[in-house]
């Protein structure tokens, strides 16, 4: 049988549980959340990577929508903006409610499943998003955020990023008490994009699974966005997952120093190199052109997961492939739709129905529902944490 049609027939079963999609931030940098004007039941592929036709496509079964917001932004921006992306998810469960189910368990995805729609949860990236507010965190929780990425591209108060100068050192007091109260609320605690000294501070506090949403294998692309060895290592101990990601400039070692020139011409033209906008796309097109870049592959990808597999084992993988959230993508993996060319990619390399089962779906939803248990236990004996960066970080108030 072809690959590709095997690759369909195991996705009807069990589709992808992607750990990151950007379309909330698109939305609002493109149209300022004018739906009318991205119309997702239709054919968007002229400005996004995501539509619901091309999340079919690609057997997209649950999405983490990211509620992103830029790490310059800071403060109560940070929070009202964390706001404005949560409110237009819930816009879009509103408006398109036969193929958008909200979900808020590992139940949820599983229902949705059953009735062939796709389950649509939240994920928070950076912890400027709770303004050092332990408070903030719950009321987030308490929106449908189901997961925290700690840090984006820049340090906060008490964590380091991976793409920043050390700061603290990894997780301060106060950081481990983030993580705490991530454990106690059923929060998952996302990893990807921290400095890996956070990554080893978090897995030696956090009770619950821990995620990486979107992050790939260091190993095979020497990136700080991605995850070391030793700590893949830890994840079977911990249950947690470590969802690939396609993103070139963090797969393929060629495109490293191509992405950063690129980004480069973007601040150039006075633009943030995450900028989707179509002047934006337009200065990128016109620097490929005069640039071209080296590109990734669907091969690429499975480099990644192979490697990803082996250190970690098939329990602890998934798929993260941050979907308008970067300008360029490999080949054959261009949008949503693509999904099933890494699948045929992988029964191409042996892979057995049963293993890509649990890398497409079974280990998401574990891993939802593994920290839903911790939080119920963690709730007997623990209350809500009130504690201050001040008073842990001994910080003058």
């Amino acid at each position: 049988m072809d690959q590709l049609k095997r690759a369909a027939e195991l996705l009807a079963e069990y589709p992808v549980a992607d750990g990151h999609n950007d379309l909330p931030w698109a939305l609002r940098e493109q149209v300022g959340y004018d739906l009318d004007a991205r119309d997702i039941a239709t054919d968007q592929s002229a400005h996004l990577h995501t539509d619901i036709p091309r999340l079919r496509a690609g057997g997209v079964g649950a999405q983490f929508w990211s509620v992103y917001v830029q790490s310059d932004m800071a403060g109560d921006e940070a929070v009202s903006a964390t706001l404005e992306q949560i409110d237009v998810v819930t816009e879009l469960l509103d408006r398109y409610p036969a193929d958008l189910r909200r979900a808020l368990t590992a139940d949820d995805m599983e229902t949705a499943r059953t009735e062939g729609r796709i389950a649509s949860l939240m994920g928070a990236e950076g912890g400027h998003s709770i303004n050092n507010s332990l408070g903030t965190l719950r009321a987030l929780h308490a929106l449908g955020v189901r997961y925290m990425t700690l840090t984006h591209n820049d340090n906060i108060a008490w964590a380091d990023s991976a793409t920043d100068e050390p700061g603290v050192g990894g997780l301060s007091p106060f950081g481990h008490e983030v993580v705490r109260e991530m454990n106690r609320t059923g929060m998952l605690v996302d990893l990807s994009h921290v400095a890996a000294t956070t990554m080893r501070d978090a897995l030696d506090t956090s009770t619950a699974p821990v995620i990486f949403s979107h992050s790939s294998a260091r190993a095979i692309c020497d990136h700080p966005r991605n995850i070391p060895d030793d700590v893949l290592g830890r994840l079977p101990a911990n249950g947690g997952i470590a969802m690939a990601t396609f993103v070139p400039k963090f797969v393929l070692p060629a495109a490293v120093a191509w992405t950063l020139a690129a980004d480069e011409n973007m601040s150039a033209h006075g633009l943030h190199h995450l900028d989707t906008t179509a002047q934006a796309m337009k200065i990128h097109a016109a620097f490929e052109a005069a640039n071209p870049r080296p590109m990734a592959t669907v091969a690429t990808i499975a480099d990644h997961l192979d490697h990803m597999r082996e250190v970690a084992g098939i329990d602890h993988i998934g798929i993260g492939g941050d979907y308008d959230g970067t300008a360029f993508l490999p080949e054959g993996l261009r949008d949503v739709a693509g999904y099933p060319n890494l699948i045929a990619e992988l029964l191409g390399r042996s892979w057995s129905t049963a293993d890509l089962a649990k890398l497409t779906w079974q280990n998401a939803v574990r891993v939802l529902r593994d920290a839903e248990d911790v939080a119920r236990e963690l709730s007997t004996h623990r209350a809500p944490s009130h504690a201050t960066i001040e008073q842990l970080d001994d910080r003058a108030g």
